[in-house]
């Protein structure tokens, strides 16, 4: 038996943020006649979501798990475990980055790694990919994207997995016409996220029998 508290962090230095949230939503629960993807991020996700649902309306249904946890969290597992539970996945795009901007380099390391294989374990016929964080309108912060981005490219190509490159996508864009604020974006951008996505997923799954 697949057990999280074998993949956790036995100990973690994070300081959780004033306000802690998760978001999940499935939609179409009772269909399981289509293949079934499930997205996990933050609140970029959590943007992003409805509009991969439209796009993948009648081919691929969505389910999506939202969170302001760090992968360093106590309690990350314990809800990506629930997550993993609820449906049958055929894909899981798994991010984990920009909650973790000021989070210990090498507790963040380790534990998105055991993260990858908590959920390579637990779904073991399931298409993982790996979702790399989004830029900043802050250059600094924009680095340590960046630098968090570089581990998972590196895990990635260990483990052979794919990469959603959100960070490309969205870099050479306008600060000021395409983000919100300092995280987030506004439609035209979160519109570029939701193709790279529905793109990839589709890229995965194959052609519908």
């Amino acid at each position: 038996m697949i057990k999280w508290q074998d993949f956790a962090p036995a100990t973690t230095s994070r300081v959780r943020e004033n306000i802690e949230w998760s978001i999940t939503y499935s939609y179409n629960a009772t269909e399981t006649g289509k293949p079934r993807v499930l997205l996990i991020g933050d609140s970029i996700c959590n943007g992003y979501n409805g509009k991969v649902r439209e796009k993948l309306e009648g081919r691929v249904n969505v389910s999506f798990w939202a969170s302001s946890k760090c992968v360093t969290d106590p309690d990350y597992f314990r809800e990506l475990d629930f997550m993993l539970d609820a449906y049958p996945y055929d894909a899981v795009c798994f991010n984990n980055g920009l909650h973790s901007l000021s989070t210990d380099r090498a507790e963040w390391d380790a534990a998105y790694a055991s993260a990858v294989d908590f959920i390579r374990a637990k779904l073991p016929e399931t298409k993982l990919s790996l979702t790399l964080s989004t830029p900043l309108k802050d250059a600094k912060l924009t680095a340590i994207s960046a630098s968090l981005n570089e581990t998972v490219t590196r895990l990635a190509a260990e483990k052979n997995l794919p990469v959603i490159d959100l960070f490309a996508a969205m870099d050479g864009l306008d600060r000021e016409e395409y983000w919100s604020d300092t995280y987030h974006f506004h439609a035209p951008a979160i519109d570029i996220q939701a193709k790279c996505i529905t793109e990839h997923v589709l890229a995965q799954l194959g052609p519908a029998e």
